[in-house]
């Protein structure tokens, strides 16, 4: 499954009042919005009709988050679900999760894109060499959230051409990322070429699409942003329903997984 077709499954199963947009391009993924969206990228060009109740912000994502009140075209209300597709740098992808994370409502869900790259030559730093599909080195994206925020619940999953990253459970007021920002850039940022794990390169962990919209994440969390049960329980349903559906979520589990991820790659080179 392609990535558009998957999000466009992730917008009617979520179905967000709102919408946030971090890399716009041509528009093909922003058209997917049924919601009320705000889409940010410095240099777009939309080529497709950009729906009535978006929201256009021709500007990098750093210079939107500054704004005192980015939240002003909703009136105020936070982020439902945000696709994050912007510079594809390690540290881009980072501040962007920060910000968005720090606006959004504990039921959102933050989808990254091109957390699979299918060649380390996609994974270059420098954007004057880039591919046709140019990952850069977003897919560390996976591990940061995974090691650091193991509150999260993070689902990479192997759409084509080059994946994604859902992360859900978020919260808000965790302010570890932000904090061990700096360090964190330090250890992820690298010199070309980039040591890229076997097991991302294979997808070896990578979630089927469809397995994933089938999954009962999608009704747990409408309900919850309806307000019909309290954060504490939802949040135990959701890593319930997805640590009985695909394995993952518990945290001890996590860690165990990560050691022996990291150990692999050291032993692939």
């Amino acid at each position: 499954m392609r990535t558009l077709n998957f999000l466009s499954a992730v917008h009617e199963l979520l179905a967000p009042p709102t919408y946030l947009e971090i890399g716009v391009r041509h528009g093909n993924s922003l058209t997917l919005s049924r919601s009320r969206s705000i889409a940010i990228d410095p240099h777009m060009k939309p080529s497709k009709p950009i729906p009535e109740d978006a929201v256009l912000f021709e500007e990098t994502s750093d210079a939107y988050f500054e704004r005192e009140r980015p939240l002003d075209p909703w009136g105020g209300k936070p982020v439902s679900f945000a696709y994050i597709d912007g510079m594809h740098l390690t540290e881009y992808a980072l501040r962007d999760f920060i910000n968005v994370e720090r606006h959004a409502h504990w039921t959102s869900v933050v989808a990254f894109d091109d957390v699979l790259p299918r060649t380390v030559e996609e994974t270059g730093r420098d954007p004057l060499k880039q591919t046709r599909a140019w990952t850069g080195d977003v897919y560390k994206i996976v591990d940061i959230l995974t090691r650091l925020r193991p509150d999260l619940v993070t689902l990479p999953v192997a759409t084509r051409p080059t994946g994604l990253l859902l992360v859900a459970a978020l919260d808000p007021t965790n302010p570890t990322l932000r904090d061990h920002y700096e360090k964190i850039v330090e250890d992820a940022v690298v010199p070309d070429p980039q040591p890229v794990p076997a097991h991302v390169l294979e997808r070896r962990d990578a979630l089927d699409p469809r397995a994933v919209l089938s999954g009962s994440l999608w009704p747990i969390l409408r309900q919850a942003r309806n307000g019909e049960m309290s954060r504490r329980k939802v949040l135990r349903r959701v890593r319930t329903a997805v640590r009985e559906e695909f394995g993952l979520g518990d945290v001890p589990v996590q860690r165990r997984v990560l050691r022996a991820l990291r150990s692999r790659a050291v032993r692939t080179g």
